[in-house]
């Protein structure tokens, strides 16, 4: 195995760089590979590897990957994707051997032994690369190196060798933890004038289309016949609360894209005023991004007009980064996990933990709570009283966002921004919400209200902060509750001192540690806990299949007698804590009025920050919770349907709540995102279900137009005076000719044995690259591991979403990597795959996707037409999957169900054209091999 390539830019001979004197192991689920370092490799069985691995650390990929593979508890280890994120921060490798092959551009893994030779090769490979860089171009990495070295770090010598430096200068540079201190500030700016009204012409965004396309792009005629159509959204409107909405499907291979980037970026530049790009998952958001490059080839000039938005949650919080390094002393076991995301933070491009230049897998390395803990948690945040206030990640975001001309944000923020109002008048007036057939599921999620034990204790969390034993594992900085985050700004106001005081008082009504423990054994402590109690008792006593292993729900009506008495108790509670949080709503926002001319403009952003604070996450939520109270004894409003629920995982109580959605949640979206709008876009390749293209027999005669009555349901065009324009571009893909549809009619789909079965055989047909989508964790649990010993025997990688504990991109990102791997998932994976070529060439669903009948969806398949309701939510699922499989003009792929009781009426869900083959399992196998092969 020769030694990696030079990087760019360092093309003299490679310096010579100490080793560890470690072996190197590389774990399957049936045997292991041990190369020692004088080159001898064993073939080991798992429990002889993991012994050897407790009394010899060795080198390895991926740590707790490889610990749950040899069966046995984490280990000691030299790990290659920890000293990969020290030499390379914010910088992503796919955490596989395969991964390390196809980064320094080695030969392709054949054997074991070849993946045991490409780890050794690769660690060379990452140290001598931060020998040739050399503490001049990289003057955190001997400080940074130098403490984790300290702390006991295994890679600490090797990497302080590489670098150069020894014990004396390394301690002389300091730890360099501090990243924080090394970021620019932010500068506020003038407020943003509001935009033009120039419209964008059809033969206008033609024309930008071209210009975004290179030599090397194909030929599209479809992708201009997109980008002309959702031009029209680019149009000024012509009356009050009626935009121009354009539903727009684009089939597969359209690049719906840069068709939509075209118009939206011109009337950006035309009208100065922000665009909002919206995506539903983290993938396409940033697959968004990338295509941007071709509008802007400068990143400087990319950074100043483009910004990626999120919520709060998604980004490093500097304060919590200042405080984990701060308690090293006491905590040194968090050394290396501080160290790692210092080197992170100094180099990230907008601090994105979730989705952003923050390897997914990273965070199973160094534990959730040294990593993604370290977000910016809902409630904690205290603005511009926090001493990094002025390098903060998300309120940089926030200003560049309001400067930008394109922003890429996701449904859930936008939606959820919208519902609480403008920011200072920062609402945008052009959107384009891409994968729009998930409108209806995010709206459901951001209009939705939940008075639950965890929404409770979050928000006794916020108002009283840390209490009791959970001090111990978190700083109290970061637990202060309200007082401690504005008792600078209420000091001299006596009425304002006296409601805080109030509110604290009142908040003990509301779920407190250890709450969950105590709805078990039937001690509640306080009205939200008995409240919660009595709901529980509710749904255990009413709730089919209460042994389940899965969550349980009951209908809220009629509710038992002793919980009538607990919700008044509680809605009492409740208006004890309203009123005070009102009142010191109302000093602050006096006070803007009354000091207005002796209050400095920091200090008043900071109180307009907190009044907000108050009023969305205090007022508006404890408003809604008591609304949901009274309703108890009352008729349920008609626009909502209420149910009592215990959320479960693997048989254990998680949460316990009174949950309220909105049957039609489109309804608020439309009221609050797109009447203010002036224009929309609503995209995606499956906007419509296919139900126009069935047989009379199949067609539900009570459906004029099928096909755009759902998408118009799904996506709150049906709430708008104005109707949507429509535009349908199809695929320029030979659907026909590039796959093939098999149902598999002689499978039991409640036979596990049988199934999994059908999946191991389909799957070593196809060679890999095949995809399996499931309908319920516990069947893809159980196929896996079923299926897994057998497919790594023949050499094909299986990978699983809810089994193996990475996230679904990096699962995602693996899977396309290692083009013989199989991957398993759920609706998520499904959504997040976009897989060219060889590495996606199967997808197989183990039985039809129907909606899980839950009250929920019994109330809106009441709503929504019945039968037909169904029918249409499993072809979009079904057309959606399929919809993955060809990605590319030269793509082939098969479409396997192993469900003989598949209704001809849901055949809509695949491309006019395609023969649908019913079939038993041997020949669906055989034409899978064959068709594939060919």
């Amino acid at each position: 195995m020769p030694s990696p390539p030079a990087t760019a830019g360092d093309r003299a001979p490679q310096p010579t760089v100490r080793l560890p004197d470690a072996p190197i192991l590389v774990a399957g689920l049936r045997r292991a590979v041990w190369l020692t370092p004088d080159g001898e490799i064993a073939t080991l069985k798992p429990a002889e590897a993991a012994r050897r691995a407790r009394d010899r650390p060795p080198v390895l990929c991926h740590g707790p990957a490889t610990a749950r593979r040899l069966g046995c508890d984490p280990f000691p280890a030299f790990d290659l994707l920890e000293l990969f994120a020290f030499v390379r921060p914010a910088r992503f490798c796919t955490p596989t051997p395969a991964g390390f092959a196809a980064l320094f551009g080695l030969p392709a893994l054949q054997t074991p032994d070849d993946a045991a030779l490409t780890l050794q090769a690769a660690m060379r490979g990452l140290l001598q690369e931060l020998a040739a860089r050399g503490p001049r171009r990289d003057p955190d990495a001997v400080g940074v190196a130098w403490t984790l070295a300290q702390a006991g770090w295994r890679w600490g010598p090797a990497v302080l060798s590489a670098i150069g430096v020894g014990s004396e200068q390394g301690r002389a540079s300091g730890h360099r933890l501090d990243a924080w201190t090394r970021l620019p500030e932010w500068s506020e700016g003038p407020p943003e004038p509001p935009p033009g009204n120039e419209p964008v012409g059809a033969a206008e965004a033609r024309a930008r289309l071209a210009e975004l396309l290179d030599e090397e792009s194909e030929a599209r005629p479809q992708q201009a016949d997109y980008a002309s159509a959702v031009s029209q959204a680019f149009q000024p409107r012509e009356r009050e609360e009626e935009p121009n909405l354009v539903l727009a499907e684009a089939g597969t291979g359209v690049g719906k894209t840069l068709g939509y980037i075209a118009p939206a970026s011109l009337w950006a530049e035309k009208n100065k005023g922000p665009v909002w790009l919206s995506t539903f998952t983290r993938n396409l958001q940033h697959q968004i991004d990338r295509e941007l490059d071709r509008l802007f080839p400068d990143p400087a000039e990319k950074a100043e007009r483009v910004v990626i938005r999120k919520g709060r949650e998604n980004y490093l919080c500097l304060l919590n980064l200042e405080e984990a390094v701060r308690g090293l002393p006491t905590r040194p076991a968090n050394a290396v996990a501080a160290g790692l995301m210092a080197r992170w933070a100094a180099r990230t491009r907008d601090g994105d933990m979730v989705g952003g230049d923050f390897p997914g897998w990273l965070a199973d390395l160094l534990g959730r709570g040294r990593s993604l803990g370290l977000t910016d948690r809902r409630g904690e945040c205290i603005h511009s009283a926090c001493n990094h206030y002025g390098r903060c990640f998300v309120e940089r975001s926030i200003r560049r966002a309001r400067r930008a001309e394109l922003v890429v944000a996701n449904h859930a923020l936008v939606m959820i921004q919208a519902a609480m109002g403008a920011e200072e008048g920062h609402l945008p007036t052009r959107y384009v919400f891409d994968e729009g057939h998930h409108v209806f599921d995010a709206a459901d999620s951001a209009f939705a209200l939940h008075l639950s034990g965890l929404e409770t204790y979050e928000l006794r969390r916020w108002l009283i902060g840390g209490e009791g034993r959970g001090m111990g594992s978190r700083s109290a900085t970061r637990l202060r509750g309200l007082k401690r985050r504005i008792e600078d700004l209420v000091y001299s106001d006596e009425e304002a001192v006296k409601a805080l005081d109030e509110v604290l008082r009142a908040a003990t009504a509301l779920t407190s540690e250890g709450w969950l423990a105590r709805l078990g054994s039937a001690a509640p402590q306080g009205p939200a806990e008995a409240f919660l109690r009595q709901v529980r008792e509710q749904v255990y006593a009413r709730a089919p299949n209460s042994g389940g292993p899965y969550g349980l729900e009951t209908d809220a009506k009629p509710p038992l007698p002793e919980l009538l008495e607990a919700a008044e108790d509680l809605d009492a509670a409740l208006l004890r804590l309203l009123r005070p949080l009102q009142a010191l709503e109302r000093r602050f926002a006096a006070r803007l009025d009354e000091a207005a001319d002796r209050i400095d403009g920091e200090t008043r952003r900071r109180i307009e920050a907190v009044r907000r604070g108050i009023e969305r996450r205090g007022v508006m939520q404890i408003r809604g919770w008591r609304a949901m109270l009274g309703s108890l004894a009352q008729e349920t409003p008609a626009d909502f349907v209420d149910w009592f629920q215990v959320e479960r995982i693997d048989g254990r109580d998680i949460d316990v709540g009174f949950y309220r959605h909105w049957i039609d949640p489109t309804l608020p979206f439309a009221e609050a995102v797109l009447k203010p709008a002036q224009g929309a876009v609503v995209t995606s390749a499956t906007l419509t279900d296919g139900s126009a293209s069935l047989d009379a027999d199949g067609a539900d005669a009570n459906w004029a137009d099928a096909n755009w009555a759902g998408a118009e349901m799904r996506s709150g065009a049906a709430h708008l005076e104005t109707p949507a324009i429509r535009a349908q571009v199809p695929s320029p893909f030979d659907y026909p000719a590039q796959t093939r549809v098999f149902l598999v009619n002689d499978v039991r789909k409640d036979d596990l044995d049988q199934v999994a079965a059908a999946y191991r055989e389909l799957f070593l047909a196809a060679g890999g690259g095949a995809l399996g989508l499931f309908t319920a964790i516990a069947r893809l649990r159980a196929v896996h591991a079923r299926i897994a010993g057998p497919l790594e025997e023949a050499a094909l990688p299986l990978y699983a979403q809810h089994v193996d504990r990475l996230d679904t991109a990096t699962l995602v990102e693996i899977f396309r990597a290692e083009v013989t791997s199989c991957l398993l998932g759920t609706d998520a994976v499904r959504d997040g795959v976009d897989v060219p070529g060889r590495a996606l060439h199967l997808i197989v669903f183990d039985r039809v996707p129907w909606p899980r009948p839950d009250i929920r969806h019994r109330a809106r398949r009441e709503a929504f037409g019945g039968r037909s309701y169904d029918d249409r939510l499993a072809r979009l699922k079904l057309k959606q999957g399929y919809g993955r499989l060809i990605r590319r003009a030269d793509d082939r792929g098969v479409f396997v169900l192993l469900d003989p009781m598949m209704p001809s009426r849901l055949l809509g869900a695949f491309p006019e054209g395609v023969e649908v083959q019913r079939v038993g399992l041997a020949e669906a196998i055989e034409g899978t091999r064959g068709f594939l092969a060919e």
